[in-house]
C-alpha cells in the first residue's frame, strides 16, 4: 500500500524549489522597488540588471547600497537644528540683471540667501591651506566648529590634533565631525587622538556592521571649519600629508581650498550645528556659534546644501542653471568626472551657442575605474566642441566651476553620481568679477601646462580599451 503525501525523499527537492521561488519573488519585488522609487533612469536599468543577472545577490546589494535608508532620518532631525534662514529675500534684488535668473535659481534651490559684503580667498594647495587654518585654530577665543571627510594620523593631522587640543586647554570648545568610513583611511585613529588631547570628536555615521551597512554609501563629504563663527575654510581639501607635498609622488595630491569671511560663513556654521546634531543630539546655538557678521567683502555668496536628506538635486540643478546661463567662457575641474546625461546636454548645449567649455581633469586618477568610464564618455563632449584636458601629475583634486570669469561654484562636490546623489556635501556659490577671473586666470596656467585630448585621439583608441572602458561605465552608479 503506497503512502500519501510526500516522502521523506521529496522534502529536499521541496524545499529547494521553495527557496528558488523565494528568491525569484524577493528579486521581483526588489526590481519593482527600484522601478518605482530610483530617481535616474540609468540607476534603475543598472541595478534592475544586475538583480536579473544576479537575482539573490542582485537583490541583497540593492537593498545594502541602492536604498537610501536614513532620508527620514535626516529629514526628522534637521529641523530640530533650527531654521536655517529666518526670512526668504529675492536674490536678484542683489545682482545685476545678467544674473538675475541664476539668482533667483539659486533662492529656489539654496536654504540660504545670497549675502552681501563676503570676502572669499583662494588658498592654493596644502602649503597655503594648512598655515591659514592652523593659524585661525591658533588665534580662536571661544569656539572651533570641525567637519572633515579624511582625518589621517599622519605628520599634518598630528599638527592638527595638537593645534585643537592647545585650544581646549586655553578654554576655547573644539567640536569635530570626521566621517566614518573617511576615518578608516589612516591606520591609526585620529578620533581617539583627538578625544586624548581633550577635543569632542565624532565620527559620522559609525559603521557598525551588519546593522549600519546599508547606510555605508551614503556619507558627509563635507570640509568646514569654522572658528568663532567668523572665519571659515571649506572646499576640497581633507586633512592629510599628501596635500602638503608638491612633487609628482603617488601620494601627492594638488587641491584648493578657500577662506571666507563675511555673512556667509554663518551658513557654514548652520550647517555644521546641523550634522552636530545629527549625530549626537546637542543644539548648537548663541551668539558664541552666531555672532554679528559686518561686510568684509565685495563678494555676493551663499552656502549651497546637497546630500540624501535634500529634496530636488539642488546642486545638478544649480550647475545646469548656470551651464545654461553661459555666454562667454566655462570652466570645470574635477577630480572625478561621470557626469549624467543631463549634464552632458548641458556642457553641450553651452559649447553649440559658441561658449568655450574647458574640462580640466587629472591625468593621473587615483581611482581607475572611474578615470576609465570617465573616458567611456569623452567622445560625447568632444564631438559638440567641447575641450577636455589632463592635467600633469600630481593628483589633482581640486572642484571648481567658473562662468563667464564671474560666478563661482567651489566646495566639497565632484561631478559624479556619489556627490549629487549620496553623499552630504557643501559648496557655495559667489559673484565676484574678480575672484572670478582670479581663478580664471590660474586655471588657464594649469590648462596650459595640460594635455588636450581630442575626438581622434578617443576614436583610436583600441577594441579592448574601449570596452574596457564601456565595462567600467556600466559601474557608475556605483562608483
Amino acid at each position: 500500500m503506497e503512502s500519501r503525501g510526500s516522502t521523506v525523499s521529496d522534502w529536499p527537492a521541496l524545499a529547494a524549489s521553495g527557496a528558488a521561488l523565494a528568491v525569484v519573488a524577493f528579486a521581483v519585488y526588489s526590481a519593482g522597488h527600484a522601478v518605482i522609487y530610483k530617481r535616474d533612469t540609468r540607476a534603475v536599468i543598472a541595478w534592475v540588471g544586475l538583480i536579473m543577472l544576479l537575482p539573490l545577490l542582485g537583490s541583497v546589494l540593492y537593498w545594502l547600497l541602492g536604498v537610501n535608508r536614513i532620508a527620514r532620518t535626516a529629514r526628522a532631525l534637521r529641523p530640530q537644528a533650527g531654521p536655517r534662514e529666518p526670512a526668504p529675500m529675492d536674490g536678484a534684488l542683489l545682482v545685476p540683471e545678467r544674473w538675475q535668473r541664476l539668482a533667483r535659481a539659486g533662492d529656489a534651490l539654496s536654504p540660504f540667501n545670497l549675502t552681501p559684503g563676503n570676502r572669499i580667498q583662494p588658498l592654493f594647495g596644502g602649503n597655503e591651506a594648512y598655515p591659514a587654518m592652523l593659524q585661525a585654530i591658533g588665534q580662536a577665543r571661544r569656539q572651533i566648529s570641525l567637519s572633515t571627510y579624511i582625518f589621517d594620523y599622519d605628520p599634518t593631522g598630528e599638527t592638527f590634533i595638537q593645534a585643537l587640543g592647545a585650544a581646549v586647554a586655553r578654554g576655547v570648545a573644539v567640536r569635530v565631525l570626521i566621517d566614518d568610513v573617511g576615518a578608516r583611511y589612516s591606520r591609526r585613529s585620529a578620533v581617539r587622538a583627538l578625544r586624548q588631547a581633550g577635543v569632542e570628536a565624532y565620527l559620522f555615521l559609525p559603521m557598525h556592521l551588519p546593522r549600519s551597512l546599508g547606510a555605508i554609501n551614503l556619507r558627509n563629504h563635507r570640509k568646514l571649519l569654522v572658528v568663532d563663527g567668523r572665519l571659515g575654510f571649506t572646499g576640497g581639501m581633507n586633512i592629510r600629508e599628501g596635500h602638503r607635498r608638491t612633487d609628482a609622488g603617488r601620494r601627492a595630491i594638488r587641491d584648493l581650498h578657500f577662506q571666507a569671511e563675511g555673512p556667509v560663513v554663518a551658513h557654514m556654521q548652520t550647517l555644521f550645528c546641523e550634522d552636530w546634531h545629527f549625530v549626537c543630539g546637542e543644539t548648537l546655538e548663541g551668539e558664541a556659534f552666531f555672532p554679528p557678521l559686518p561686510h568684509v567683502g565685495p563678494a555676493l555668496a551663499r552656502g549651497v546644501v546637497d546630500g540624501p536628506d535634500e529634496h530636488r538635486d539642488p546642486l545638478r540643478q544649480l550647475i545646469h542653471t548656470a551651464l545654461a546661463e553661459a555666454r562667454d567662457r566655462v570652466v570645470v575641474m574635477t577630480p572625478y568626472f561621470l557626469p549624467d546625461e543631463v549634464l552632458i546636454s548641458a556642457l553641450n548645449a553651452a559649447a553649440l551657442r559658441g561658449v568655450r567649455v574647458d574640462i580640466l581633469l587629472p591625468g593621473r586618477n587615483n581611482q581607475i575605474l572611474v578615470h576609465w568610464a570617465s573616458q567611456a564618455l569623452h567622445w560625447q563632449l568632444l564631438e559638440r566642441g567641447c575641450h577636455i584636458a589632463f592635467s600633469p601629475p600630481p593628483f589633482d583634486h581640486t572642484k571648481l566651476l567658473v562662468v563667464d570669469a564671474h560666478w563661482v561654484l567651489l566646495g566639497s562636490s565632484n561631478w559624479d553620481p556619489r556627490s549629487l546623489r549620496l553623499n552630504f556635501e557643501f559648496d557655495m556659490e559667489g559673484y565676484d568679477p574678480d575672484l572670478g577671473w582670479r581663478l580664471t586666470a590660474w586655471a588657464d596656467r594649469r590648462l596650459a601646462q595640460a594635455r588636450y585630448v581630442t575626438l581622434e585621439e578617443m576614436d583610436r583608441r583600441s577594441l579592448p580599451v574601449r570596452l574596457r572602458d564601456g565595462v567600467a561605465r556600466l559601474m557608475t552608479p556605483y562608483l
